[in-house]
């Protein structure tokens, strides 16, 4: 090969190496949560995903709550742009559109039996994938967004004293999520108390709540709970179905390829099952551990609570689909599918229950 042949060589590598340094993307993902939240193991999963099928063309790196902005503010950033993308449940955003409640967490399975198994048969076969992208036009945001982690049933929380019915449960200030899962204990009697899941633990310890919710044994357990309270009831209605998402700037999102973002839609249906499965070993783990070295005490939640709470969210749902049009489309959708899907699924589940039953009761 000639000098000049050779020259010619090098001078194309170079350009496809600047090429490809050009086509690498990052994308900064502000979470609600601080880094030692057990949803950032699951985060850091998917992030290593989108950099395996893009070949590192797209880094996704994982930023705490506050890096940028509060956590209350990661929507707006996010649309405006100061930082590429957030992480956060979507019912936090009810107060921008009462419809995201239903996406990121359907009040008492939406009032019509749908498990977060169920949900994930209506995101991804029933309408609903449609319906999330057409929320965020709903809301006027300039974003895509990724549903990434579904959870549930959650625990009804965590008390200082057994509570017998919903009179013991009323005298307590109980942290609860935002939206209408919370404004429903307060319908119900219940002193609500919104906050995010780092302040739980400092707002147990100062007084500033009695009691708790967050999620399952294996988060609740991260954050410290048991630490202060002893007496856990697993069965909820608030949250039997809860959904983590990923909020991408909608002008960051279309500068990639289309190849770069069918890969991020993968490893997001990726990350659905293995949200799932992760949270059933890792929940039980944590439960063990929680009930054999921490001496936490497990309970039956009061039957009066689900009455009480079913037709007090019943309520809430019929309210807000009378006074908002997006949010009766995607209600309607998920009774339409609930009618189909949950009969048989609710007997099946019935099956697995009673198996699992069986086996617990025989250890």
């Amino acid at each position: 090969m000639s000098k000049r042949s050779k020259l010619a060589c090098l001078f194309f590598a170079c350009a496809f190496s600047a090429g490809n340094a050009l086509a690498q993307t990052t994308i900064r993902v502000q979470s609600v949560l601080p880094t030692k939240a057990d949803e950032i193991v699951m985060v850091k999963d998917f992030a290593a995903n989108v950099a395996a099928l893009t070949n590192g063309e797209v880094k996704i790196e994982v930023l705490p709550d506050g890096a940028v902005v509060s956590g209350r503010d990661i929507l707006d950033a996010v649309d405006k742009g100061l930082v590429e993308a957030g992480f956060a449940w979507t019912h936090y955003w009810s107060g921008k559109h009462p419809a995201a409640m239903l996406f990121g967490s359907p009040v008492a399975g939406a009032g019509v039996g749908i498990d977060n198994i169920a949900f994930l048969s209506w995101y991804m076969n029933g309408g609903g994938r449609a319906l999330y992208d057409q929320l965020w036009d709903e809301m006027g945001m300039n974003i895509k967004g990724l549903m990434l982690q579904p959870v549930g049933p959650e625990a009804l929380g965590w008390f200082k004293e057994p509570i017998k019915s919903m009179d013991d449960f009323r005298k307590y200030r109980f942290r609860t999520p935002p939206g209408i899962p919370g404004q429903t204990y307060k319908d119900i009697g219940v002193a609500s108390v919104a906050m995010g899941g780092g302040d739980i633990l400092p707002a147990l310890e100062k007084g500033v709540i009695d009691a708790a919710e967050w999620c399952c044994p294996k988060p609740d357990s991260v954050f410290g709970f048991q630490k202060v309270l002893k007496h856990y009831y697993l069965q909820g209605l608030h949250q039997v179905v809860v959904n983590a998402d990923m909020y991408i700037n909608k002008d960051v999102w279309n500068k990639l390829t289309k190849r770069q973002q069918q890969a991020m839609e993968i490893a997001a249906d990726a990350s659905l099952i293995r949200s799932l499965s992760y949270r059933i070993y890792e929940n039980g783990r944590a439960l063990k551990e929680l009930t054999e070295k921490w001496g936490v005490q497990l309970h039956d939640t009061p039957s009066d609570y689900f009455p009480a709470y079913m037709n007090a969210a019943k309520a809430s749902l019929e309210k807000n689909a009378k006074q908002n049009k997006f949010f009766k489309k995607v209600w309607d959708s998920q009774k339409a599918f609930a009618e189909v899907a949950v009969p048989f699924w609710a007997g099946a589940q019935t099956s697995n229950a009673k198996l699992g039953k069986a086996f617990a009761d025989s250890q």
